[in-house]
């Protein structure tokens, strides 16, 4: 019973991030998104809120990571494909009020802990992108630059469309995207 606390507690937090960032998500937000009782806060996270998030982004990481080698993509268009659609799907099933959990971290905290743990979560998106892209052909030595790429576009254009309420800047990014997984060059 615990752990099933701490998990909603995790995943709630993963949500909350994903709309508001690190500042915009507080431990009464916690509470008042998944129903758990006050005290098991510091009982599952008695380093605070940085611990909290922290899990949160390595929750965050694990269903990015199980997402993207889940995938039947067996050409570097299909993980562009594959990549964006993982974000459109968010961005339309949430109405456009979720991004990127791990970029509103990025871009709201202040503490080392959480933006190391970001910066791991981005290493590790890269590396399996990169190893994606290469399963498929991809020359190893442009694998890891599209990888940053693809991921650096897709991110902007997910702010960019939460924006405007309006997939266009994504399909526009993915676009470009495909042409370059094909060998054009944009």
């Amino acid at each position: 019973m615990a752990g099933d606390v701490r998990q909603r507690m995790v995943e709630g937090t993963v949500r909350l991030l994903a709309r508001g960032g690190y500042h915009g998500t507080s431990f009464a937000d916690v509470i008042g998104q998944t129903g758990a009782p006050r005290g098991s806060i510091y009982h599952h996270f008695p380093g605070g809120k940085d611990e909290l998030v922290v899990a949160a982004l390595e929750l965050a990481d694990a269903q990015a990571l199980t997402a993207l080698t889940n995938g039947d993509a067996t050409t570097a268009l299909g993980v562009v494909d594959q990549f964006i659609g993982m974000w459109r799907r968010l961005l339309v099933g949430t109405q456009f009020e979720a991004g990127c959990s791990v970029l509103g971290v990025t871009v709201s905290a202040d503490t080392e802990v959480v933006l190391d743990r970001a910066a791991e979560v981005f290493r590790d998106w890269r590396g399996t992108l990169a190893a994606r892209l290469e399963e498929t052909g991809f020359e190893a030595s442009e694998a890891g630059g599209f990888a940053t790429l693809l991921i650096a576009a897709t991110e902007g254009a997910v702010v960019m469309c939460r924006a405007a309420r309006s997939v266009e800047p994504l399909e526009t990014v993915a676009d470009e995207l495909r042409a370059r997984a094909r060998g054009e060059r944009c």
